[in-house]
Protein backbone atom coordinates (compact mmCIF):
# COMPACT_ATOMS: atom_id res chain seq x y z
CA UNK A 1 0.00 0.00 0.00
CA UNK A 2 1.23 3.16 -0.92
CA UNK A 3 0.04 5.76 2.22
CA UNK A 4 1.40 8.77 0.00
CA UNK A 5 -1.10 8.17 -2.76
CA UNK A 6 -4.03 8.76 -0.04
CA UNK A 7 -2.53 12.78 0.41
CA UNK A 8 -4.95 14.49 -2.47
CA UNK A 9 -5.34 18.03 -3.55
CA UNK A 10 -8.46 19.66 -3.41
CA UNK A 11 -8.70 18.94 -7.40
CA UNK A 12 -8.38 15.28 -6.71
CA UNK A 13 -10.26 15.69 -4.19
CA UNK A 14 -13.77 17.02 -6.26
CA UNK A 15 -12.98 14.06 -8.82
CA UNK A 16 -13.06 11.87 -6.02
CA UNK A 17 -16.39 13.17 -4.93
CA UNK A 18 -17.74 13.44 -8.50
CA UNK A 19 -17.00 9.37 -9.04
CA UNK A 20 -18.92 8.47 -5.61
CA UNK A 21 -21.52 10.43 -6.26
CA UNK A 22 -22.01 9.05 -9.91
CA UNK A 23 -21.71 5.16 -8.35
CA UNK A 24 -23.79 6.42 -5.33
CA UNK A 25 -21.70 6.00 -2.61
CA UNK A 26 -21.78 7.66 0.29
CA UNK A 27 -19.12 10.34 0.88
CA UNK A 28 -17.94 11.14 4.79
CA UNK A 29 -15.60 14.29 5.53
CA UNK A 30 -14.17 15.02 8.85
CA UNK A 31 -11.00 17.29 9.73
CA UNK A 32 -9.19 18.37 12.72
CA UNK A 33 -5.18 19.11 13.97
CA UNK A 34 -4.78 15.64 14.55
CA UNK A 35 -1.96 16.47 16.09
CA UNK A 36 -0.47 13.51 18.61
CA UNK A 37 -2.85 10.68 17.14
CA UNK A 38 -4.22 8.92 20.40
CA UNK A 39 -7.23 6.16 20.67
CA UNK A 40 -9.43 8.87 20.66
CA UNK A 41 -8.96 10.39 17.17
CA UNK A 42 -8.84 6.38 16.01
CA UNK A 43 -12.50 5.74 17.62
CA UNK A 44 -13.59 9.01 15.65
CA UNK A 45 -12.17 7.86 12.42
CA UNK A 46 -13.33 4.32 12.67
CA UNK A 47 -16.79 5.41 13.65
CA UNK A 48 -16.99 8.45 10.86
CA UNK A 49 -15.83 5.66 8.18
CA UNK A 50 -18.60 3.18 9.36
CA UNK A 51 -21.09 5.43 7.92
CA UNK A 52 -20.55 5.71 4.68
CA UNK A 53 -17.74 4.32 1.82
CA UNK A 54 -15.43 6.84 1.70
CA UNK A 55 -14.04 9.30 4.65
CA UNK A 56 -12.42 12.23 3.41
CA UNK A 57 -10.31 13.69 6.19
CA UNK A 58 -9.55 17.76 6.33
CA UNK A 59 -6.68 18.42 7.89
CA UNK A 60 -5.09 21.91 9.32
CA UNK A 61 -1.83 23.23 8.26
CA UNK A 62 0.78 23.89 10.02
CA UNK A 63 0.17 27.45 10.20
CA UNK A 64 -3.34 27.03 11.49
CA UNK A 65 -2.28 24.61 14.18
CA UNK A 66 -0.28 27.12 15.42
CA UNK A 67 -3.28 29.99 15.30
CA UNK A 68 -5.92 27.73 16.87
CA UNK A 69 -4.05 25.79 19.68
CA UNK A 70 -1.13 28.27 20.24
CA UNK A 71 2.82 28.72 19.85
CA UNK A 72 3.98 25.51 21.04
CA UNK A 73 2.24 23.32 18.57
CA UNK A 74 1.87 21.44 16.31
CA UNK A 75 4.18 18.65 17.33
CA UNK A 76 4.24 16.85 14.49
CA UNK A 77 4.19 18.58 11.15
CA UNK A 78 1.50 18.56 8.59
CA UNK A 79 3.74 16.12 6.56
CA UNK A 80 4.27 13.68 9.29
CA UNK A 81 0.56 14.15 10.57
CA UNK A 82 -0.60 13.23 6.91
CA UNK A 83 1.45 10.41 6.31
CA UNK A 84 0.49 8.61 9.75
CA UNK A 85 -3.09 9.38 9.10
CA UNK A 86 -2.96 8.09 5.44
CA UNK A 87 -1.79 4.63 6.90
CA UNK A 88 -5.37 4.21 8.65
CA UNK A 89 -7.90 1.91 7.13
CA UNK A 90 -10.74 4.22 7.97
CA UNK A 91 -8.92 7.31 5.96
CA UNK A 92 -9.72 7.36 2.07
CA UNK A 93 -7.80 10.22 1.71
CA UNK A 94 -6.37 13.49 3.94
CA UNK A 95 -6.92 17.09 1.97
CA UNK A 96 -4.29 19.56 4.15
CA UNK A 97 -5.91 22.88 4.32
CA UNK A 98 -4.67 26.17 5.21
CA UNK A 99 -7.62 28.23 7.14
CA UNK A 100 -9.38 27.57 10.47
CA UNK A 101 -11.97 25.96 9.36
CA UNK A 102 -12.91 23.69 7.09
CA UNK A 103 -16.10 25.88 5.23
CA UNK A 104 -14.13 25.80 1.97
CA UNK A 105 -13.74 22.07 1.85
CA UNK A 106 -17.16 20.84 2.67
CA UNK A 107 -18.59 23.65 0.35
CA UNK A 108 -16.50 22.24 -2.04
CA UNK A 109 -17.39 18.43 -1.42
CA UNK A 110 -20.76 18.70 -0.33
CA UNK A 111 -19.99 15.75 1.64
CA UNK A 112 -23.42 13.86 2.51
CA UNK A 113 -22.07 13.24 5.96
CA UNK A 114 -20.30 15.35 8.25
CA UNK A 115 -18.73 14.22 11.42
CA UNK A 116 -17.01 15.49 14.20
CA UNK A 117 -16.90 15.16 18.16
CA UNK A 118 -19.32 15.13 20.90
CA UNK A 119 -17.79 17.88 22.48
CA UNK A 120 -19.08 20.13 19.28
CA UNK A 121 -22.82 21.14 19.73
CA UNK A 122 -24.26 20.59 16.52
CA UNK A 123 -24.61 24.45 16.17
CA UNK A 124 -21.19 25.21 16.48
CA UNK A 125 -20.31 22.41 13.52
CA UNK A 126 -19.09 24.31 10.53
CA UNK A 127 -20.34 23.45 7.17
CA UNK A 128 -23.18 21.31 8.87
CA UNK A 129 -25.67 23.36 6.67
CA UNK A 130 -23.93 22.48 3.25
CA UNK A 131 -23.50 18.61 4.10
CA UNK A 132 -27.05 15.84 3.80
CA UNK A 133 -26.28 15.80 7.82
CA UNK A 134 -23.76 15.92 10.37
CA UNK A 135 -23.35 13.42 12.74
CA UNK A 136 -21.45 13.96 16.06
CA UNK A 137 -19.55 11.15 17.86
CA UNK A 138 -18.88 10.49 21.42
CA UNK A 139 -15.41 11.17 22.95
CA UNK A 140 -13.59 8.40 24.57
CA UNK A 141 -13.28 9.61 28.13
CA UNK A 142 -9.36 11.07 28.85
CA UNK A 143 -8.12 10.88 25.45
CA UNK A 144 -7.00 14.10 24.03
CA UNK A 145 -3.81 15.53 22.93
CA UNK A 146 -3.79 18.64 25.65
CA UNK A 147 -4.01 15.84 27.85
CA UNK A 148 -1.03 13.68 26.14
CA UNK A 149 1.25 17.25 26.44
CA UNK A 150 0.56 17.75 30.05
CA UNK A 151 1.11 14.13 31.09
CA UNK A 152 4.88 14.22 28.84
CA UNK A 153 5.08 18.15 30.09
CA UNK A 154 4.97 16.68 33.72
CA UNK A 155 7.89 13.87 33.27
Amino acid sequence: MNTTAKLVSLKKALRLRRALKKKGKTAIFTNGCFDILHTGHITLLEKARSLGDFLFLGLNSDASVKRLKGPGRPINGQKDRARVLSALSAVDAVIIFPSDTPLGLITNLKPDILVKGADYKSSEIVGAGVAGRAVRIPLVKGRSTSSLIRKLARK
